[in-house]
Protein backbone atom coordinates (compact mmCIF):
# COMPACT_ATOMS: atom_id res chain seq x y z
CA UNK A 1 0.00 0.00 0.00
CA UNK A 2 2.80 2.41 0.94
CA UNK A 3 4.54 1.62 -2.34
CA UNK A 4 1.37 2.48 -4.29
CA UNK A 5 1.02 5.79 -2.41
CA UNK A 6 4.66 6.67 -3.08
CA UNK A 7 4.24 5.92 -6.79
CA UNK A 8 1.08 8.02 -6.92
CA UNK A 9 2.86 10.95 -5.28
CA UNK A 10 5.77 10.56 -7.69
CA UNK A 11 3.42 10.54 -10.70
CA UNK A 12 1.63 13.66 -9.42
CA UNK A 13 4.95 15.43 -8.85
CA UNK A 14 6.17 14.57 -12.34
CA UNK A 15 2.90 15.78 -13.89
CA UNK A 16 3.11 19.02 -11.90
CA UNK A 17 6.66 19.65 -13.09
CA UNK A 18 5.66 18.90 -16.69
CA UNK A 19 2.79 21.38 -16.40
CA UNK A 20 5.17 24.04 -15.10
CA UNK A 21 7.61 23.40 -17.94
CA UNK A 22 4.78 23.47 -20.46
CA UNK A 23 3.49 26.77 -19.05
CA UNK A 24 6.95 28.30 -19.16
CA UNK A 25 7.47 27.24 -22.78
CA UNK A 26 4.05 28.66 -23.69
CA UNK A 27 4.88 32.06 -22.15
CA UNK A 28 8.09 32.27 -24.17
CA UNK A 29 6.31 31.88 -27.51
CA UNK A 30 5.80 35.61 -27.88
CA UNK A 31 4.48 37.95 -30.55
CA UNK A 32 7.36 40.08 -31.81
CA UNK A 33 7.26 43.51 -33.48
CA UNK A 34 6.86 43.47 -37.25
CA UNK A 35 9.58 44.59 -39.63
CA UNK A 36 7.25 47.39 -40.72
CA UNK A 37 7.20 48.76 -37.17
CA UNK A 38 10.96 48.52 -36.71
CA UNK A 39 11.52 50.26 -40.04
CA UNK A 40 9.13 53.11 -39.23
CA UNK A 41 10.28 53.68 -35.65
CA UNK A 42 14.00 53.01 -36.00
CA UNK A 43 16.10 52.42 -32.89
CA UNK A 44 14.02 51.75 -29.81
CA UNK A 45 15.45 52.86 -26.48
CA UNK A 46 15.47 50.63 -23.41
CA UNK A 47 15.97 51.32 -19.72
CA UNK A 48 16.47 47.96 -18.07
CA UNK A 49 13.23 46.08 -18.78
CA UNK A 50 11.35 49.14 -20.01
CA UNK A 51 10.88 50.31 -23.60
CA UNK A 52 10.97 54.10 -23.40
CA UNK A 53 9.87 57.01 -25.56
CA UNK A 54 10.67 60.52 -24.36
CA UNK A 55 9.80 63.81 -26.08
CA UNK A 56 12.58 65.56 -27.97
CA UNK A 57 10.70 68.85 -27.97
CA UNK A 58 7.99 70.15 -25.68
CA UNK A 59 7.47 67.95 -22.64
CA UNK A 60 3.96 68.10 -21.26
CA UNK A 61 5.16 66.59 -17.96
CA UNK A 62 2.54 63.90 -18.49
CA UNK A 63 3.45 60.23 -18.42
CA UNK A 64 1.75 57.29 -20.12
CA UNK A 65 2.39 53.70 -19.08
CA UNK A 66 1.20 50.96 -21.43
CA UNK A 67 1.03 47.31 -20.37
CA UNK A 68 1.46 44.88 -23.32
CA UNK A 69 -1.04 42.16 -24.04
CA UNK A 70 -0.25 38.61 -22.94
CA UNK A 71 2.89 37.23 -24.62
CA UNK A 72 3.34 40.37 -26.74
CA UNK A 73 6.80 41.95 -26.74
CA UNK A 74 6.73 45.58 -25.53
CA UNK A 75 8.52 46.75 -28.69
CA UNK A 76 5.38 45.78 -30.64
CA UNK A 77 3.75 48.94 -29.26
CA UNK A 78 6.67 51.08 -30.38
CA UNK A 79 4.75 52.83 -33.16
CA UNK A 80 2.13 54.03 -30.69
CA UNK A 81 4.74 54.99 -28.10
CA UNK A 82 6.67 56.96 -30.71
CA UNK A 83 3.62 58.94 -31.85
CA UNK A 84 2.66 59.77 -28.26
CA UNK A 85 6.19 60.94 -27.43
CA UNK A 86 6.20 63.14 -30.55
CA UNK A 87 3.08 64.76 -29.08
CA UNK A 88 4.99 65.56 -25.87
CA UNK A 89 4.15 62.59 -23.65
CA UNK A 90 6.70 60.45 -21.81
CA UNK A 91 5.91 56.79 -22.48
CA UNK A 92 7.05 53.63 -20.71
CA UNK A 93 6.19 50.10 -21.87
CA UNK A 94 7.39 47.33 -19.53
CA UNK A 95 8.52 43.79 -20.20
CA UNK A 96 7.00 41.43 -17.65
CA UNK A 97 8.26 38.22 -16.13
CA UNK A 98 6.92 35.36 -18.24
CA UNK A 99 5.49 38.04 -20.55
CA UNK A 100 2.27 38.27 -18.51
CA UNK A 101 1.19 41.58 -16.96
CA UNK A 102 -1.09 39.82 -14.49
CA UNK A 103 1.98 38.53 -12.64
CA UNK A 104 3.28 42.08 -12.00
CA UNK A 105 0.33 44.45 -11.93
CA UNK A 106 2.30 46.94 -9.79
CA UNK A 107 5.12 47.22 -12.33
CA UNK A 108 4.07 50.82 -13.05
CA UNK A 109 5.53 51.90 -9.72
CA UNK A 110 9.04 51.45 -11.14
CA UNK A 111 8.52 53.89 -14.01
CA UNK A 112 6.69 56.41 -11.83
CA UNK A 113 9.52 56.41 -9.27
CA UNK A 114 12.12 56.84 -12.03
CA UNK A 115 10.40 59.93 -13.42
CA UNK A 116 9.69 62.29 -10.50
CA UNK A 117 9.37 65.28 -12.86
CA UNK A 118 6.16 63.88 -14.35
CA UNK A 119 3.15 65.60 -12.77
CA UNK A 120 0.32 63.48 -14.15
CA UNK A 121 0.21 59.75 -14.86
CA UNK A 122 -2.09 57.79 -17.12
CA UNK A 123 -1.88 54.02 -17.20
CA UNK A 124 -3.32 51.70 -19.80
CA UNK A 125 -2.81 48.49 -21.63
CA UNK A 126 -3.82 46.16 -24.40
CA UNK A 127 -6.07 43.16 -23.75
CA UNK A 128 -4.99 41.38 -20.53
CA UNK A 129 -2.39 44.11 -20.09
CA UNK A 130 -5.26 46.58 -19.80
CA UNK A 131 -6.93 44.41 -17.18
CA UNK A 132 -3.78 44.58 -15.04
CA UNK A 133 -3.39 48.31 -15.68
CA UNK A 134 -6.95 48.86 -14.45
CA UNK A 135 -6.11 46.87 -11.31
CA UNK A 136 -3.16 49.15 -10.60
CA UNK A 137 -5.28 52.26 -11.20
CA UNK A 138 -8.06 50.97 -8.96
CA UNK A 139 -5.62 50.35 -6.12
CA UNK A 140 -3.72 53.63 -6.62
CA UNK A 141 -6.32 56.37 -7.24
CA UNK A 142 -4.03 59.04 -5.77
CA UNK A 143 -1.27 58.20 -8.26
CA UNK A 144 -3.15 57.54 -11.50
CA UNK A 145 -5.03 60.36 -13.26
CA UNK A 146 -6.75 58.18 -15.84
CA UNK A 147 -6.99 54.77 -17.50
CA UNK A 148 -6.60 53.80 -21.17
CA UNK A 149 -8.15 50.47 -22.17
CA UNK A 150 -7.20 49.07 -25.57
CA UNK A 151 -9.43 46.12 -26.43
CA UNK A 152 -9.67 45.64 -22.69
CA UNK A 153 -11.82 46.05 -19.59
CA UNK A 154 -11.55 46.04 -15.77
CA UNK A 155 -11.66 42.78 -13.84
CA UNK A 156 -14.82 42.20 -11.80
CA UNK A 157 -12.98 43.14 -8.62
CA UNK A 158 -11.96 46.54 -10.04
CA UNK A 159 -15.30 48.31 -10.17
CA UNK A 160 -15.00 51.97 -11.24
CA UNK A 161 -18.76 52.54 -11.56
CA UNK A 162 -18.93 54.77 -8.46
CA UNK A 163 -15.73 56.64 -9.30
CA UNK A 164 -14.93 59.71 -11.38
CA UNK A 165 -11.74 58.18 -12.81
CA UNK A 166 -11.34 59.30 -16.44
CA UNK A 167 -11.32 56.19 -18.65
CA UNK A 168 -10.81 55.89 -22.38
CA UNK A 169 -11.95 52.54 -23.77
CA UNK A 170 -11.03 51.88 -27.41
CA UNK A 171 -12.21 48.66 -29.01
CA UNK A 172 -12.39 47.32 -32.55
CA UNK A 173 -15.22 46.15 -34.77
CA UNK A 174 -13.48 43.00 -36.03
CA UNK A 175 -11.84 41.97 -32.74
CA UNK A 176 -12.08 38.20 -32.37
CA UNK A 177 -10.79 38.11 -28.79
CA UNK A 178 -12.11 41.14 -26.92
CA UNK A 179 -15.44 41.13 -28.72
CA UNK A 180 -18.21 43.72 -28.70
CA UNK A 181 -20.18 41.39 -26.42
CA UNK A 182 -17.32 41.43 -23.89
CA UNK A 183 -17.16 45.22 -24.02
CA UNK A 184 -20.92 45.43 -23.45
CA UNK A 185 -20.75 42.87 -20.66
CA UNK A 186 -18.15 44.88 -18.71
CA UNK A 187 -19.52 48.40 -19.32
CA UNK A 188 -21.08 48.38 -15.86
CA UNK A 189 -17.57 48.35 -14.34
CA UNK A 190 -16.53 51.57 -16.06
CA UNK A 191 -16.56 54.97 -14.38
CA UNK A 192 -18.95 57.86 -14.85
CA UNK A 193 -16.19 59.61 -16.79
CA UNK A 194 -15.69 56.97 -19.49
CA UNK A 195 -15.35 57.61 -23.20
CA UNK A 196 -15.90 54.64 -25.51
CA UNK A 197 -14.65 54.58 -29.10
CA UNK A 198 -15.02 51.81 -31.69
CA UNK A 199 -12.52 51.46 -34.52
CA UNK A 200 -14.39 50.47 -37.66
CA UNK A 201 -12.64 47.62 -39.46
CA UNK A 202 -9.99 47.17 -36.76
CA UNK A 203 -9.09 43.94 -34.98
CA UNK A 204 -7.35 42.79 -31.80
CA UNK A 205 -3.77 42.54 -33.10
CA UNK A 206 -4.05 46.01 -34.63
CA UNK A 207 -3.65 47.60 -31.22
CA UNK A 208 0.00 46.67 -31.60
CA UNK A 209 2.13 45.80 -34.59
CA UNK A 210 3.07 42.13 -34.26
CA UNK A 211 1.27 40.38 -37.08
CA UNK A 212 -1.65 37.98 -36.90
CA UNK A 213 -2.89 36.57 -33.61
CA UNK A 214 -4.56 33.23 -33.04
CA UNK A 215 -8.31 33.56 -32.56
CA UNK A 216 -8.49 37.05 -34.05
CA UNK A 217 -10.45 38.13 -37.13
CA UNK A 218 -9.04 39.69 -40.27
CA UNK A 219 -9.04 43.48 -40.18
CA UNK A 220 -10.40 45.68 -42.94
CA UNK A 221 -7.72 48.29 -42.27
CA UNK A 222 -3.93 48.09 -41.95
CA UNK A 223 -2.18 47.90 -38.59
CA UNK A 224 -0.61 51.31 -39.26
CA UNK A 225 -4.00 52.87 -39.96
CA UNK A 226 -5.40 51.38 -36.75
CA UNK A 227 -2.38 52.60 -34.79
CA UNK A 228 -2.88 56.13 -36.15
CA UNK A 229 -6.54 56.07 -35.09
CA UNK A 230 -5.65 54.81 -31.62
CA UNK A 231 -2.96 57.45 -31.19
CA UNK A 232 -5.26 60.23 -32.39
CA UNK A 233 -8.01 59.24 -29.95
CA UNK A 234 -5.59 58.90 -27.03
CA UNK A 235 -4.00 62.30 -27.70
CA UNK A 236 -7.40 64.03 -28.01
CA UNK A 237 -8.48 62.44 -24.73
CA UNK A 238 -5.25 63.26 -22.92
CA UNK A 239 -5.50 66.91 -23.94
CA UNK A 240 -8.85 67.12 -22.17
CA UNK A 241 -7.47 65.71 -18.93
Amino acid sequence: MKRIIKRAILVIAVLFVCCLIGFFVWTQQTYEPTKELLKSVGDIEHEDDWVTFKPNGTNKEVGVILYPGAKVEPEAYGYLGNVLSDAGYTVGIPKFNLNLAMLEANKAEEWINRNPSIKKWFIGGHSLGGVSAATFAHKNPNVVDGVILLASYPASGDDFSNKDTPILSIYAEKDGLTTRDKIEETKSLLSRETVLFEIQGGNHAGFGMYGKQKGDNEADISATTQQDIVAEEIIKWLEKH
